[in-house]
């Protein structure tokens, strides 16, 4: 879209004061049973056709609306998910204001998020990402599998701006939130059955039940995901990114009385998936015979179809009522993952850049929780956190190992090996005082101590067996304590009862320790422990509904302070034989500061019709960018941050005979230039474009859903990352999903 249509969308957005989450209206008479009772407060006022619903949300660890809450937060409850098409988290792209978030490089399940100009890209053990992912409040300290598939799903909470007061390290960008389906106390379920193109072929189901007397009750749910990707490797016939995605839940509770209760997860995930395919952008100038490819999606690899990925974890979660103002919480939880994947970095049957990587983790965390809530003036929450988890790797690297280079010795075989285990303990605690009717103050504060210890062994082999070292890049042992106190503070005053405004400061830290792909033969450097990044953040918004709850409208507008600003590049050096080499440094560049401003908002105009949508506008500016000493501040750009972003929907209810309803759906978002890497490449940056999706959803009755839904519809071809690394000659992009159409059967009982 053009600047001209953008601003004509933004214009009928503020023109109509537009400013609150696409979801907060919790898709009117879609919502049922707990997660619908859920929504409305005790005190809520009766509703009439025109109003807008209520959602409750968790941002502060406690339940309050989401039109409550001074936090600048997006929600997504279960029946708006399933309206909006979102399949998995990846799906929130152009949902959430000022939110980047895509599968990493040739993944399907290996997330990759940004929030306000803030994460992480690199998916290695060494590095951890700086949007905290939390399922049933279990922090999930790697990106591998966390992508996670919708499903059996309650709510999804999108917090923005840094979290470090209630949530902690690696939440500097925000933090987003997956809840489950509480456990029911009457037998209920459903099964839904997807087929579509590109052979789309899924099944999800859930069912739960209680015993007599409501004491045991127990939730399954299920989920397999598959198609046939949206490529060929012409090398080998074999399809590029097919889908082959198993996952599963189950969570048991004993609630002997209503003062304590005891709730056991358990939850797995197996991606089998090919990895998906990259285009390659230019011909490599180590072999320019094999020119471009027209397809987004078709390779030529000579890489085996190798990306496998297993997660696990168990949580025992202890609540318990202490007395009329105090309520205790426990949540206990181990996770762990590994991952075998094949990277073929230039796409091609020679042998540039073949990489293979594995991965394993595991994590333990321990948090506990003391709500207080007197019912007068005072309230808050106050925990303590344990972290210990390891997480290590070995990359085997395999660079111009073809002919004639191969023949002339240029090959080179290298490896990146070790680990890194991580101790954190931490306490907080999140005060609120209404001092008044109208003004509330909330204070909060958090003290990590964090120690990371790391083992890194790189070296150099004489060939891809990988069996004999002839160079040694890297190969010592190392400590890193962070110690961080994350304060805030937030001050809100409302007008009345539909207006609301805040003013709060923040800030948070994403904890540094080493980087796995040190070389210190080459560049020392790379050797030193990576310090800690740190964001402050100036928050003011306002939460409002107007025109008897049929409008509601946010606002949130910030100013954030970056500093030791974690970064993942590549570097480049030469060999002794005078040939060129690179190894992926990591570093703290520098400085700088991200403005911005995020609008959503809903707008019901008529019984059956809503209006909705959000907008961000994003400044970003390094202040300081040091490169061998000297800074480049004013030649560097931000990575995954578009100046505007956007979307709107369109949506309408036709009720029809015997219960049922016909609901249709139009969206288009916007999203303006990014440069997805620091190399800041023209070739891989993405320029604005944008998207236009639609959905029908048939209610035939009660148990029965029909629903249409269609992606991409225009067949836009866009980039959601990409590697441009000069010294191979590599310049490389991966694509988004082409159209997409699905039709989707449910019952419900």
């Amino acid at each position: 879209m053009k600047r001209t249509n953008l601003s004509l969308a933004i214009g009928l957005a503020t023109g109509l004061f537009c400013a609150a989450p696409l979801t907060l209206y919790a898709q009117q008479g879609g919502d049922t049973g707990a997660a619908a009772a859920a929504a409305k407060p005790a005190n809520a006022k009766p509703a009439n056709a025109k109003q807008l619903g209520q959602v409750t949300v968790t941002a502060r660890k406690r339940e309050e609306t989401l039109q409550d809450v001074p936090i600048a937060v997006s929600a997504f409850t279960a029946a708006s998910l399933f309206k909006q098409n979102v399949q998995n988290l990846g799906d929130l792209q152009g949902k959430v204001p000022s939110l980047q978030v895509y599968a990493a490089r040739g993944s399907n399940t290996t997330l990759t998020a940004y929030i306000r100009g803030v994460g992480q890209a690199d998916p290695t053990w060494g590095f951890d990402p700086a949007v905290g992912i939390y399922l049933d409040d279990v922090y999930m300290a790697r990106p591998q599998g966390t992508l996670l598939d919708v499903f059996d799903v309650s709510r999804i909470e999108v917090l923005r701006g840094p979290q470090g007061s209630l949530y902690g390290k690696n939440t500097i960008g925000g933090a987003i939130k997956y809840i489950s389906t509480p456990l029911p106390v009457k037998t209920e379920g459903s099964v839904s059955v997807t087929g579509g193109n590109h052979g789309e072929k899924d099944v999800k189901a859930s069912v739960g039940g209680a015993s007599a007397d409501k004491v045991w009750r127990g939730r399954a749910a299920v989920a397999s995901v598959h198609n046939d990707g949206f490529g060929t490797n012409l090398n080998t016939g074999s399809r590029n990114g097919n889908k082959n995605t198993n996952a599963a839940r189950l969570t048991l509770g004993f609630f002997p009385n209503d003062t304590f209760n005891a709730q056991l997860a358990v939850d797995g995930l197996h991606d089998y998936s090919n990895p998906r395919g990259a285009k390659m952008l230019i011909a490599n100038k180590f072999y320019p015979s094999f020119a471009p490819l027209s397809s987004d999606f078709n390779t030529r690899s000579g890489m085996a179809q190798l990306n496998r990925t297993k997660m696990g974890g168990a949580a025992l979660t202890l609540y318990w009522i202490a007395s009329q103002d105090w309520t205790l919480k426990s949540i206990s939880a181990y996770r762990d993952s590994s991952t075998d994947t094949n990277i073929d970095f230039d796409t091609l049957p020679v042998k540039v850049a073949d990489v293979n990587a594995k991965y394993k983790d595991h994590q333990f965390t321990q948090e506990l929780q003391a709500n207080f809530d007197s019912g007068g003036s005072m309230h808050g929450v106050f925990g303590l956190y344990y972290f210990n988890g390891t997480a290590r790797g070995v990359i085997h690297n395999i660079f111009l190992d073809s002919p004639p280079f191969s023949t002339l010795g240029f090959a080179q075989f290298g490896s990146t090996g070790g680990s890194i285990r991580t101790r954190s303990i931490a306490g907080y605690g999140d005060f609120t005082w209404d001092i008044s009717p109208s003004w509330s103050l909330d204070v909060g504060a958090r003290v990590t101590r964090e120690t990371k210890t790391a083992l890194i062994q790189n070296f150099g082999f004489a060939d891809a067996s990988f069996r004999t070292p002839i160079r040694t890049l890297a190969d010592f042992s190392g400590s890193h304590t962070s110690h961080n106190g994350s304060p805030k503070v937030s001050l809100d005053w409302s007008a009345n009862e539909q207006i609301k405004l805040y003013a709060s400061y923040s800030e948070g830290f994403h904890s540094g320790g080493f980087n796995i792909r040190a070389n210190c033969s080459a560049i020392p450097s790379s050797c030193k422990p990576i310090q800690d990044e740190k964001v402050s953040s100036y928050e003011l918004g306002s939460k409002m509904t107007f025109l008897d709850d049929a409008l509601m409208m946010n606002t949130a507008l910030f100013h954030n302070i970056y500093s030791n600003i974690q970064l993942s590049v590549f570097s480049s050096f030469t060999l002794p034989n005078g040939s060129q080499g690179f190894f992926g440094d990591f570093t703290n560049a520098g400085k700088g500061h991200i403005d911005g401003l995020e609008e959503e908002f809903a707008w019901k105009p008529a019984e059956n019709w809503t209006f909705s949508g959000q907008f961000a506008y994003l400044h970003t500016k390094y202040t300081q960018f040091l490169s061998k000493g000297v800074n480049i501040a004013d030649q560097q750009r931000f990575t995954n941050a578009p100046k505007w972003s956007g979307g709107l929907s369109l949506e309408n209810t036709l009720p029809l005979g015997n219960g049922g309803s016909l609901t249709a759906r139009i969206n288009y978002t916007y999203q303006g230039m990014v440069f997805p890497e620091t190399t800041l490449s023209p070739l891989i940056a993405q320029g604005g474009y944008s998207l236009w999706n639609a959905g029908l959803i048939w209610q035939i009755n009660q148990p029965w859903t029909l629903s249409l839904q269609g992606t991409n519809l225009a067949d836009k071809s866009y980039r959601t990352t990409g590697y441009n690394i000069g010294a191979l000659g590599i310049v490389t992009g991966f694509y988004g999903a082409p159209r997409t159409v699905t039709l989707t059967a449910r019952y419900t009982f």
